[in-house]
Order: C-alpha cells, then sequence, then structure tokens
C-alpha cells in the first residue's frame, strides 16, 4: 500500500514509533505488531520516524516494508529528539486513533486494545506502567521526574512518561508543537478540553541496546519545559460563550 492511495483520516488506527539506534529490536517489534495489530480488524498502518539512527535502523525498516505494507518511514538528517519525532508521526497519521509507543520492546503491542477499549468515553487514554521492569535507578529517577511535574503542573497522571498512550486524531489540531512535549501531552490536551483517562499496562524489561535516558535529561532537561506548562496553564484565557450575533 503506498502512501500516495490513502486519502487524509482513511484509516482507522495509526501507531507513531521513534526509533532511535533500535536496530536490534525491530524485527522483534514488527513481529509483535503483526500478531496483534490484524485482530483488531481496524485499518491501520505503522509509522516508524528514524530521529537520526547511526546503526542502520532505517534500513532495516525499509527491508522490513518489502514484506509489510502498512508499515511507513520517516527519516531525520539528524537526531532531533523525541518530540520532533512523535510531532512528525503526528502530522503524517492518517488514522483516527493515534496510539504511540517505544521501539525498545518495553511497551507491548499487547496492550494497545486496552487503549481502545477506552477510547469511545476518552479523547486520551495514557498507559501506566504499574510494575516498571527497569533499573533501579531509572525507577527513581523517573518516580522523582513524575511527583516533580505533577507538583508543579497541578496534574495527577501517575506515569506520564509511558510512552504507550491512545489519542484521538483532532487532539493535535489544538496543541502547540515544542521540544519537551512529548512529557506533557496529557496536560496539554486537558488543557484544551479533552478527557483523559489511565490504563495499567505491562512493561517489559529492556534486552538490546541502551536506554536514551537518564536522571539528568529526565530532570534536568525537562525542568524549563515545565516551568512553561506551568506558565502556559496559569495564565491560559478560559471563557464560555453563550450567545454571539
Amino acid at each position: 500500500m503506498s502512501t500516495s492511495a490513502l486519502s487524509e483520516h482513511s484509516l482507522d488506527l495509526s501507531v507513531v514509533i521513534p526509533i532511535f539506534n533500535e536496530r536490534e529490536n525491530l524485527t522483534h517489534l514488527e513481529d509483535a505488531l503483526n500478531q496483534h495489530l490484524p485482530k483488531l480488524n481496524l485499518k491501520y498502518e505503522v509509522i516508524f520516524i528514524d530521529d537520526g539512527s547511526l546503526d542502520g535502523s532505517g534500513t532495516l525498516v525499509r527491508t522490513l516494508q518489502e514484506q509489510n505494507s502498512h508499515l511507513r518511514l520517516i527519516r531525520f538528517r539528524k537526531n532531533s529528539g523525541q518530540s520532533a519525532a512523535f510531532a512528525a508521526g503526528f502530522r503524517a497519521a492518517k488514522g483516527k486513533i493515534i496510539v504511540t509507543m517505544d521501539a525498545d520492546l518495553q511497551n507491548d503491542p499487547a496492550d494497545i486494545p486496552l487503549l481502545l477499549a477506552k477510547m469511545d468515553e476518552f479523547d486520551v487514554v495514557c498507559g501506566w506502567r504499574h510494575e516498571r521492569n527497569d533499573p533501579w535507578i531509572k525507577k527513581v529517577s523517573s518516580k522523582i521526574a513524575n511527583a516533580v511535574r505533577n507538583q508543579l503542573s497541578e496534574e495527577t497522571i501517575a506515569d506520564t512518561g509511558c510512552s504507550l498512550k491512545a489519542f484521538r486524531k483532532e487532539c493535535f489540531d489544538r496543541i502547540f508543537y515544542f521540544n519537551g512535549m512529548h512529557r506533557f501531552l496529557p496536560t496539554l490536551m486537558k488543557m484544551e478540553g479533552f478527557k483523559v483517562a489511565e490504563v495499567k499496562v505491562s512493561h517489559h524489561p529492556r534486552l538490546h541496546g541502551q536506554s536514551k535516558y537518564n536522571i539528568r535529561n529526565r530532570l534536568v532537561s525537562s525542568f524549563e519545559d515545565l516551568m512553561a506548562v506551568r506558565w502556559l496553564k496559569k495564565r491560559r484565557m478560559n471563557y464560555d460563550i453563550i450567545e454571539e450575533d
């Protein structure tokens, strides 16, 4: 299936997956997606965004495309960050519902139906990794980051760092794109009046490759973004027009 044959919103589901040096995981991820997505009985696509990988991840996706017409590939000239990769995927997506996930096999495609089951009631459904399979230092840094983020943004999301989320396509028509936005998508959606829910999902240990995150980029790098979102939330105008001639 070529992208030119797809009209806007002609699909039910788009799965958007940023990749940065995840070659060892991609074949296994595609196998898992092929196992679970057809069971949904939906018209779908899978969009891989190669964020400047140096290990041949993009080339491998091209090879996988030869046998899988559902796959699409966006390639960046250089590494631009997870928010940029997600933004490119959101803009390219043709599905009425967009599901995001990581490429490291820690998110499980088998959990996608759990998110979709809530989409009749909500606009955004966030995965909650209630039992983490990570090294202790990553668990601690993530817990601290979530606590700080929720405290300063007056939020209650238990696990905003989980990439496994589902959104209605129209949610992205009303938000501002910026570096670091992926950490605050539930809050940004709530600010625009969309309904947000959480569901418990599984979480697997990383078997191949290296994590791209540590205490520095979880806490330090995201702090300025957090302050910007806090300012935006407090300064946002709220009004409700009941009549206009």
